[in-house]
């Protein structure tokens, strides 16, 4: 029988050499998705990777400063990602219509921890974590424009070591170190979310599903995972005591209150939630962000 070179490899069979290139296709052709491994994402992860056939999927995990530059480099396809990075670069983007991560008050994952009161914060040193750029210039718009104060903001590998006057933390590390004053503490905690609400009576986006725009070859895969992805969120919102027994949070919290956090969270995209989003501009602009 004829050999085949397929890619550098010698296949003397033929089926052989169909199966090779079918998973060499498939490989190549899989629809490369931004996975953030944050609880606060982990109902809508757990039941599309569960309940839908994601053969055709390649999730890829990292932070959401890493996921925002991956997808502005092309090296994934869509993403749950950073607002403040689909803000800065709109033209770069679409926005998967009614998916986002908000809140409508506190948050309970964007948390500013403080020894003093925040209006005593003026001139002080803050820490902050260096995996999302929208919470560090949210704070930042907190501080200047609700409370007319300035404060030094430190970015750092871990805020909660490093010293100063506050640190704030996001997503899990948030939790677990919250988690950790329940028995009393003179730390003080300010909700991000909570704050911004309070503020403004609009919710706040930390985050959007936005995919690259342009021409696009998988075309189809995307159009399959947006439905995929409206189906999970809304079984995952119906199961939310199944799906806590198996998040791995549950080491850290209860299963009571990952489902309480869940419930803080807001996952659609409506007009409102874009009032909210256009308001974070016009602040970002104020402060000269871009």
């Amino acid at each position: 029988m004829r050999e085949i070179l397929c890619e550098g490899v010698k296949v003397s069979d033929k089926t052989a050499h169909c199966s090779l290139f079918t998973a060499y296709y498939n490989m190549n052709n899989r629809l490369k998705i931004g996975k953030i491994p944050y609880t606060n994402l982990f109902p809508v992860f757990y039941t599309l990777e569960k309940e839908f056939d994601c053969s055709m999927y390649e999730f890829v995990e990292g932070v959401p400063s890493m996921l925002n530059k991956m997808l502005r480099e092309r090296k994934i396809d869509i993403s749950p990602s950073s607002s403040i990075e689909y803000l800065k670069k709109p033209f770069l983007y679409h926005i998967i219509v009614g998916h986002s991560i908000s809140s409508r008050g506190a948050v309970g994952s964007i948390l500013l921890f403080s020894g003093k009161p925040i209006e005593e914060l003026n001139d002080g040193v803050v820490h902050v974590s260096s995996q999302s750029e929208t919470s560090v210039a949210l704070l930042d718009i907190i501080f200047k424009k609700f409370y007319e104060i300035r404060c030094r903001l430190r970015v750092s590998e871990n805020p909660e070591k490093s010293g100063g006057d506050a640190f704030l933390l996001i997503g899990d590390d948030a939790l677990k170190q919250s988690s950790k004053f329940r028995g009393g503490s003179s730390e003080l905690i300010y909700d991000l979310g909570e704050i911004w609400r309070k503020n403004t009576g609009l919710p706040f986006v930390f985050a959007l599903w936005i995919a690259r725009a342009g021409e696009y070859k998988k075309r189809n895969l995307l159009n399959k995972l947006i439905k995929d992805l409206g189906a999970a969120k809304d079984i995952a919102s119906k199961n939310l005591h199944g799906v806590a027994g198996h998040s791995p949070m549950k080491e850290f919290i209860s299963e009571d209150e990952l489902i309480n956090y869940w419930n803080k969270i807001d996952y659609d995209l409506t007009e409102e939630h874009k009032r909210g989003l256009e308001l974070f501009r016009t602040y970002l602009k104020e402060f000269s962000y871009f």
